[in-house]
């Protein structure tokens, strides 16, 4: 190959103008690289000259000059490209120059747990060191929580915005197939109601039962009646855990507190997971009104509220609550 052979020459012309040999100029570009294990490191943006200090640097190469040779000879092969690169152990000259033009940027990920309030969000996107820019508080609810790979120093309002599209997305499909049972005004009522359901229970199988009984008391006018609501409004916002409500609590005098107030809360009380607005969406064809922990994990369900007292009381009785 013509490339190779004048890589070659040059460099065998070179190391021969500076005492060496032949041999030592071919080892020079195809033997292996000083780098003793495998790295990612971060390659700036610039020419040759300050790619080639940079490398030298990180271990990756140990003559800069070489590499600057190497990249002017090879130039036709593609520009050096900046970005975050992994580097084996004692990469080649060749095997950098190659990673450098062609190969693909370290991918990190960032994954928003399902239930997060925004305040939460924000501060796992502050902690994310591979990102870049100025963390900023999302609109409750409006981010899909999932996994997403980004490269490093993309902006934090970049992994905001792809995050609110997923959520946008995934909306409109759950809206476009909802149940006809499903007596929402909007695909927004349905984000709130699920991000409910999200904060009620960490069983999927349960999700479409707990949205049936919160559509069933939205249709007859009753109280949602949900802690994590409470739970929201006390907190200001920060936090949708209802561990250690009180009576005091329950009777708050805020539009999130569902033991107060009719209807659906002003807004979500966190980021709803995709089970969750698909429950929303096609909740389980169930009459039942209540629900209460079951004490394993889990919640019994009832239609009538005799029923439901009976419940109350087995939780009771299995978790001595007075």
């Amino acid at each position: 190959m013509r490339w190779l052979l004048r890589i070659v020459v040059t460099i065998v012309t070179l190391a021969l103008i500076a005492g060496g040999g032949a041999f030592l100029g071919l080892q020079r570009y195809i033997g292996p690289g000083p780098l003793k294990a495998t790295r990612a490191i971060q390659v700036p943006r610039g020419g040759p000259e300050q790619v080639g200090e940079i490398l030298t640097q990180q271990g990756v190469i140990d003559a800069s000059w070489i590499f600057r040779i190497a990249a002017i000879v090879t130039s036709g092969k593609g520009p050096l490209r900046a970005g975050e690169f992994t580097f084996p152990e004692h990469a080649s000259l060749q095997a950098v120059l190659i990673i450098l033009r062609a190969g693909r940027p370290v991918q990190h990920r960032l994954t928003i747990p399902e239930g997060l309030t925004a305040a939460q969000i924000a501060l796992l996107l502050d902690r994310t060191e591979a990102l870049a820019g100025d963390t900023i508080v999302p609109e409750e609810g409006e981010m899909l929580p999932q996994t997403y790979a980004f490269t490093f120093g993309t902006l934090r309002s970049t992994m905001v915005e792809r995050a609110r599209a997923a959520m946008d997305r995934t909306l409109a499909q759950a809206w476009a197939t909802r149940a006809p049972s499903v007596a929402l005004a909007s695909p927004r009522e349905l984000l709130v109601l699920a991000s409910i359901i999200e904060r009620e229970t960490a069983r999927p199988e349960e999700r479409p039962h707990i949205a049936a009984v919160f559509l069933n008391r939205l249709r007859l006018g009753m109280r949602l009646q949900s802690d994590p609501t409470v739970a929201y409004a006390t907190s200001g916002g920060l936090s949708s855990s209802d561990k250690g409500l009180t009576r005091t609590d329950l009777s708050l005098a805020n539009p999130y507190n569902t033991y107060a107030n009719k209807g659906l809360p002003p807004g979500p009380i966190a980021s709803p997971g995709l089970a969750s607005i698909e429950a929303v969406a096609q909740p389980l064809n169930s009459d039942d009104l209540f629900f209460v922990a079951d004490g394993n994990g889990g919640h019994a369900f009832a239609s009538t509220l005799d029923e439901h007292n009976r419940n109350v009381a087995k939780w009771h009785a299995k978790s001595n609550v007075p």
